[in-house]
């Protein structure tokens, strides 16, 4: 009893770690589901790893299967389209980064400036609508909406002169309708967390700067920005993260023969290559190899902006 007496009257910091998961232990529970999806879901799966060194086989197993090192990372670097594969994947990657990353940041700020409750949640439920649709039907409405004969789009461009273009076949424009439709699916929803950080900003200091003249534009330039600049960059260095791993959904459902020069990506060809020829052993290298890249990706970010902003993941 004079133990607990003693502990208690201690800083959280200073009490033994029994003594602080005795005094949180609901919030434990609370994070218990989350940690064991994780565990199953995360780290268990990290078991089967080993079979990009093995040459995999169905009725061997995973341990049984015979050890054949780098075998298919060899295989993969001595591909005759490795440096267009690659090249692909960090150009989509990229631009998607560079075009996508910004406009949520710029809705939510636009946002955050209307001042009438009910207009704000009608261009936000507008603008959340299409994270919901499937990626089989946001392709099968740009297919629709972008055909050269009856698209809308293309009766635009004629109604202006123009002649009809072959979106979905012209290899110079994949990457504009693949970055351009991720844009207007994804901002409404990416613009949420900002919403969020913009909305646990101290009104008082606002009131201070109207008092000293300030305008929306400076007050969005040296507040709003300001404060929600550390949310900015952790995203950042969470995005980074995923240079390497464009999903292969979007683009294997947009790809076609005539701008399969620009839509084959590694996730796309380890698809066709180690699924459906059921390489799993391939595919499971590639995958190892893009992991890697991405986990030294995020820690050169991270360590960039701990050095720069001082605001970092860890």
């Amino acid at each position: 009893m004079s133990e607990l007496l003693n502990t208690s009257k201690l800083k959280p910091e200073s009490m033994p770690l029994w003594r602080r998961l005795a005094r949180s232990w609901q919030l434990y529970v609370l994070a218990l589901p989350a940690v064991i999806w994780i565990i199953v879901f995360a780290y268990a799966p990290m078991y089967g790893v080993q079979i990009a060194f093995k040459e995999y086989k169905v009725n061997l197993g995973i341990t049984g299967s015979p050890w054949i090192g780098l075998k298919y990372f060899n295989q993969l670097f001595s591909l005759p389209n490795f440096k267009t594969l690659v090249m692909n994947t960090l150009l989509l990657s990229v631009y998607s980064l560079l075009w996508s990353f910004p406009v949520p940041i710029l809705l939510a700020l636009m946002l955050n400036q209307v001042k009438s409750k009910g207009y704000k949640k009608f261009v936000q439920t507008v603008t959340y609508a299409p994270y919901f649709i499937s990626t089989v039907v946001l392709v099968s409405m740009l297919n629709v909406f972008l055909t050269p004969s009856s698209g809308w789009v293309n009766k635009i461009v004629e109604a202006m002169g123009g002649k009809a273009i072959t979106f979905m076949g012209d290899p110079k424009w994949f990457r504009t309708v693949y970055i351009t439709s991720g844009i207007w699916q994804g901002a409404g929803w990416g613009a949420i967390i900002y919403l969020a950080a913009l909305g646990g900003i101290d009104p008082a200091l606002y009131e201070a700067a109207m008092m000293d003249g300030a305008t929306r534009m400076q007050q969005i330039i040296h507040i709003d920005l300001p404060c929600i600049l550390p949310t900015v960059v952790i995203m950042l260095i969470m995005n980074m993260g995923g240079i390497m791993n464009v999903g292969y959904e979007k683009s294997y459902l947009m790809q076609n023969s005539l701008n399969i020069t620009v839509s084959e990506i590694i996730s796309t060809y380890t698809y066709k290559i180690g699924l459906l020829n059921a390489k799993y052993s391939f595919s499971t290298a590639v995958g190892l190899l893009n992991s890697v890249v991405s986990f030294i990706l995020v820690a050169a970010a991270n360590y960039i902006s701990r050095r720069v902003t001082e605001t970092s993941l860890w």
